[in-house]
Order: structure tokens, then C-alpha cells, then sequence
């Protein structure tokens, strides 16, 4: 799909930024280029789209030369975010999705059903269409860059930090989006950021850049448990609880099977009852099927007794819930972000099947530190 060919990028005064680049990224791959700054990584990804002209080598997209094609051409087929998102302040929502349609003169009609079409993909009601940027949030208004990048239909999409100036629970919330949105439409995505944690929950692979050159290019797993040398290592971070545990990488490997949960329309006196039985201060609830609807806690229960007969009238429904197949790296950070005690476990089906807490991540941060002294321990007092 895209491939660098000893490309090198040099400026007036001979200074070298990008240095010898070979790298081929595969079809619906989603590759991550991380580094300090000045290291390389957007002057790599400005050249795709010939933003920026290569000093010396070849890039291909699809097995062509970009230098081969119109840099007007080329820009058009190539799907581009960036952080600023750059939407245009007078026109509306739809107009802003399908900008590219309208140089490529689509008709109204292709227009106004490709905008339905992809706002449907966000969640964003249709009625959005008709508002102007202003009127929407800053992750609503990243959303609508991001469709603006899909419109056209491009195999290829370069992002350029373009969840950065977000707050973290937008953030957050824009990364699980996207990450899902990149696999079920299958694109290629070629995205640069500062943040390692962004890179290792998105990417399939991370290219680390350091002084205009691929320091090493792999799996977020396989950087993690075998960085190729001490400026990854320091890159990374050594307080990263992956590195400590690289048999523990998931959330099915350590999650609790059986959580407290009560079933919608049972009473708050019985929800009460529940939760002294249990020792617990809050309870996920589901439906007759296991269905995760939502959850309740004490103070909830405190602040609407007099109020509220029945769980479902104090439930809350805006919560976040992970897969046995989640990563556990992103679990954590997602638990640490959003400051929850907490995080359910659902199937394919939305039906309840664990519970991480904080409770089971401390006894893995005390088996990551303590758990081989302890085992020397024990083999010392074996042998005396």
C-alpha cells in the first residue's frame, strides 16, 4: 500500500532531517510514527502527500510513484487530519464532510447521502448536518475532520496529532472511536503523535524516529518486551506495569468472573440488601438477558431514596466497559484516566461477563515487583 524507498529530506544548508527511510506499511495497517521532537516524523508523513518534496529516494502508494502524480491529484485521493481540524467557520457541517466531493463536482444528491452516511459512523444525529462548526464541541468538531478525511473513500489517511489538543476523556473516548472505525472500514492510516500511550492503544505498529532515522519499527507488544535499545528503553518509560508482566496482556487473563449485579426493576430496598450481603458500594445492573445497562452506588441510592422506587430510576447509563480481548495496557490507562474504581467486562452481545478493579491491578503491580524476590525467598528458606 505505501512504501519508502531510501527517501532522505534535506533543507537549505545541508541539514538532514529525514536520513535513508525504507519502510512498507501493508493494507489496513495502522502505523504509528512517535519520536522527540524534531526527530522526523511529520516531515515523513508531509512527504506522502508531497506537502513537503522528497530530497532524495521514492515513496509509492499503491505501487506508484507519488512523484509521477499531480500534487493536487494526489492530495485529493489521500485522506489528511490534523490537529487544528481546519474546518471551514462559514460553511455547515455537510458542506465541511463532503468539501472534497464538491472539487471532485459530486452531485447533491451523491453529496448529501455520503454526508448521512458518514455521520451515522460517529453517532452524530443528522440534524448536525445543517449546524456550522461553532455550535459543536471540540471532539464533535474532530469527529467531523476526521469524516471529512473519509469522504472521498481514500485507501490512505494521514493524521498528523490530530487528537492532541483535546481534553483526556474526549480523548480517550475518540481513540476507542477511531481505533474501531480504522477496522471496520479497513484503512490504511499513517499517524504521528508525541504520546507513547496513544501509539501503543492504536497503532499495529510503531515506527520510533530518533535524529531523522527508524530507531526500530514493530509491535507495540514486541517494543514493550524487547525495546532495541536504552533511548527506547527511556523512551517508553520504565514504569510501564506491561514490561514487568509480558505473560499478562489482556483483560480475560486477569479479570474477575462473577460481579455483583442486580437485575433492572428491582427495588432500591432490595439493591440495599444486596450490597450489605455482598460487602459492596455499588452494583452493575442487567436485564433478564445479562445485558450490562448501566450500574448503581451508595450515594446514588442516598441522594434518591425518598424519590426513586426501582434501580432503573437511579441507574447510570454513561459508563465505560472493555472486552476480554482488550488490551490490558489500555484498560489501565482507561481506569486511570477516567478515575474509576472499576471497569465491567462485556461480549460481543453487551452481556456482562466480568469486572476489572483497581483491587486486581494492585496485586498485579505486587506480583510485577515482589513476585521473584518472594520466590528467592522461599527457595533460600528451602535450601537452609
Amino acid at each position: 500500500m505505501l512504501e519508502f524507498k531510501n527517501v532522505k529530506k534535506r533543507y537549505g544548508g545541508g541539514k538532514t532531517v529525514v536520513s535513508n527511510l525504507n519502510l512498507k506499511i501493508e493494507k489496513g495497517e495502522f502505523v504509528c510514527f512517535i519520536g522527540p521532537s524534531g526527530c522526523g516524523k511529520t516531515t515523513t508523513m508531509k512527504m506522502v502527500n508531497r506537502l513537503i518534496h522528497i530530497s532524495e529516494g521514492s515513496i509509492l502508494v499503491d505501487g506508484k510513484n507519488i512523484k509521477d502524480q499531480d500534487p493536487v491529484e494526489l492530495r485529493r485521493s489521500i485522506g489528511y487530519v490534523i490537529q487544528q481540524i481546519g474546518l471551514m467557520p462559514h460553511m455547515t457541517i455537510k458542506e465541511n464532510i463532503v468539501l472534497v466531493g464538491t472539487l471532485l463536482k459530486w452531485s447533491k444528491e451523491k453529496k448529501d447521502a455520503r454526508a448521512k452516511e458518514l455521520l451515522k459512523l460517529v453517532g452524530l444525529p443528522e440534524e448536525y448536518l445543517d449546524k456550522y462548526p461553532h455550535e459543536l464541541s471540540g471532539g464533535q468538531q474532530q469527529r467531523i475532520g476526521v469524516l471529512r478525511a473519509l469522504a472521498a473513500n481514500p485507501p490512505l489517511i494521514l493524521m498528523d496529532e490530530p487528537f492532541g489538543a483535546l481534553d483526556p476523556i474526549t480523548r480517550d473516548s475518540l481513540q476507542e472511536e477511531f481505533k474501531k472505525l480504522q477496522k471496520e472500514l479497513d484503512k490504511t492510516i499513517v499517524f504521528v503523535t508525541h504520546d507513547m500511550d496513544e501509539a501503543l492503544k492504536l497503532g499495529d505498529r510503531i515506527v520510533i524516529m530518533k535524529d531523522g532515522e527508524v530507531v526500530q519499527a514493530d509491535t507495540p507488544d514486541e517494543i514493550l518486551r524487547n525495546p532495541a535499545n536504552e533511548f527506547v528503553e527511556e523512551f517508553l518509560g520504565k514504569d510501564r506495569l506491561i514490561q514487568g508482566r509480558p505473560d499478562v496482556t489482556t483483560v480475560g487473563q486477569i479479570m474477575e468472573g462473577s460481579p455483583v449485579t442486580v437485575q433492572t426493576g428491582t427495588t432500591l430496598k432490595s439493591a440495599i440488601s444486596t450490597m450489605r450481603d455482598k460487602h459492596v458500594d455499588s452494583l452493575l445492573v442487567v436485564d433478564s438477558n445479562h445485558v450490562l445497562k448501566g450500574f448503581i452506588d451508595i450515594e446514588a441510592i442516598n441522594l434518591n431514596y425518598k424519590k426513586a422506587n426501582q434501580v432503573d430510576d437511579i441507574m447510570e447509563t454513561d459508563f465505560i466497559s472493555v472486552s476480554q480481548d482488550s488490551l490490558l495496557r489500555d484498560t489501565v490507562h482507561r481506569i486511570l484516566r477516567r478515575g474509576v474504581k472499576y471497569v465491567p467486562v462485556i461480549d460481543n452481545d453487551q452481556k456482562l461477563t466480568g469486572i476489572v478493579t483497581r483491587a486486581t491491578l494492585a496485586n498485579l503491580v505486587y506480583d510485577t515487583i515482589w513476585g521473584d524476590g518472594m520466590e528467592l525467598a522461599e527457595a533460600a528458606t528451602a535450601t537452609e
